[in-house]
């Protein structure tokens, strides 16, 4: 795990200075870039000041911190708290403490499956993707995905307490991360099935622990808005989040392909397609159920969700199991041929690095 671990700082630690240089270059300040734009302006506000801003533009469109869940803007506040740290150093430090944890998660999964080079394999391609900048960003999906990653490995291990408990903490997180507590509830279906109903309390505690972090804020949301099962979908439809299962996301695919448009656009065209077939290659390796229903509730929200088409690439940041068949074919490209590997890890690392600084400096679109 050091290896990888290692590996993985490496990566973002290039990524960061590659950031940092073009920062530079065009007079902007590379921390503030970090840790200081577009979603975690809004986490920074609610960690200072609480819930209860909005911007509205029209009355159907209208901004409000309730779209944003808990978890991130909570710990925070806690650096704040407790270090001299500002806003934008405790959401650097929180993110980048949680991306290393959820690095050693993806290593542990990746090691419990197949072996150490293929783990080490998994957490160098997660720290290369091209929207891999985010997880160097104060920005929530290094938590989220530090607890998906070791939900998914308790419940592997028939750790059902810890799997529910950390799922509940990854449903804090983001609106995806109930796909955490999905991949849970199935695997505790599954289990109950095939034993015929004689399972241990744990597994029972374990699945009415994973669905409550989301449950209860949207819940606390919907009250809040005096709708207490529609209220948080109102807030994201007034956002333009909505799911359409994806009609919205193929006509914008249409006019990209007809007229084009910034490269952030059909970039996440590319990402997410390629994400589609990777699933389709986790299906035919018969990945695990928990991991093959985590992966396919995140890749069905992007995929399927209207609005924020260039953000669908970071939506799917989580979903590391995508990558597994690709980390097997690597690993066994290293032993085989090291040098072919090498140039595939450095291509990669070239393209990882300069077009997360490209989206962080220069592309001027929501992340």
């Amino acid at each position: 795990m050091r290896t990888a671990l290692g590996l993985f700082l490496a990566a973002r630690l290039l990524g960061a200075a590659a950031v940092a240089l073009t920062a530079w270059a065009v007079g902007q300040h590379p921390v503030l870039l970090l840790g200081r734009s577009w979603d975690s302006i809004w986490y920074l506000r609610i960690a200072g000041d609480g819930y209860g801003r909005s911007l509205r533009f029209h009355p159907d469109v209208v901004h409000s911190d309730l779209a944003f869940f808990p978890l991130y803007p909570g710990l925070l506040r806690a650096v704040m708290e407790l270090t001299p740290l500002s806003g934008p150093g405790a959401g650097l430090l929180v993110s980048w403490t949680a991306a290393a944890v959820a690095a050693c998660g993806i290593y542990a999964i990746g090691a419990r499956l197949h072996d150490r080079a293929v783990a080490t394999a998994l957490v160098l391609l997660w720290a290369l993707l091209p929207h891999s900048v985010v997880l160097s960003m104060a920005y929530t999906e290094p938590v989220l995905t530090a607890f998906a990653a070791w939900s998914l490995y308790a419940v592997l291990t028939g750790r059902w307490v810890w799997a529910g408990t950390l799922a509940a903490g990854a449903g804090l997180a983001r609106p995806n991360g109930f796909a955490v507590a999905a991949a849970v509830l199935a695997a505790a279906a599954y289990e109950l099935y095939r034993r015929r109903g004689k399972v241990t309390h744990r597994l029972w505690t374990g699945a009415a622990l994973a669905p409550l972090g989301w449950t209860a804020y949207v819940l606390w949301v919907g009250r809040r808005q005096g709708d207490p099962l529609g209220g948080y979908f109102e807030v994201q439809r007034l956002w333009g989040s909505r799911f359409d299962f994806g009609l919205d996301a193929l006509r914008f695919v249409r006019h990209l392909l007809l007229e084009g448009d910034l490269l952030v656009f059909p970039m996440s065209m590319v990402i997410v397609a390629a994400a589609l077939l990777l699933y389709g290659l986790l299906l035919a390796d018969r990945a695990p159920a928990p991991l093959l229903v985590y992966t396919g509730v995140l890749l069905f929200v992007a995929a399927g969700g209207a609005g924020f088409f260039e953000c669908k690439p970071r939506f799917l940041l989580p979903a590391f199991p995508l990558l597994l068949p690709l980390a097997c074919a690597l690993a066994r490209t290293a032993r085989a041929r090291p040098w072919h590997a090498t140039l595939v890890v450095g291509a990669l690392a070239g393209l990882s690095f300069a077009y997360g600084a490209y989206l962080v400096v220069l592309a001027h679109k929501p992340l």
